[in-house]
């Protein structure tokens, strides 16, 4: 019992002290999280944080830049070959 309210009072505390601007990414992985915790053995707690943090991160990393795409069209005209000799 005394862990249960430990818990949610950590909980809080962290809710309490986080942000709009810093949950970006953090309640898609907390709900992701809290449900392959929940599966895994009832570890919802555990799982929603570990979901939290790695939401976050994922969040948080730089866009990669977009490949400019190649066609035919874009690409030079291949030299034309001379026949072979025979």
């Amino acid at each position: 019992m005394n862990s249960r309210i430990l818990a949610y009072a950590f909980f809080a505390c962290l809710a309490a002290g986080s942000g709009a601007a810093n949950a970006k990414g953090c309640l898609k992985g907390a709900a992701v999280g809290a449900v392959g915790g929940h599966v895994a053995g009832h570890h919802a707690l555990l799982g929603a944080a570990a979901g939290c943090a790695i939401g976050h991160h994922l969040a948080n990393k730089p866009a990669a830049a977009p490949q400019p795409a190649t066609t035919p069209a874009s690409r030079p005209p291949a030299p034309i070959q001379p026949p072979p000799p025979r």
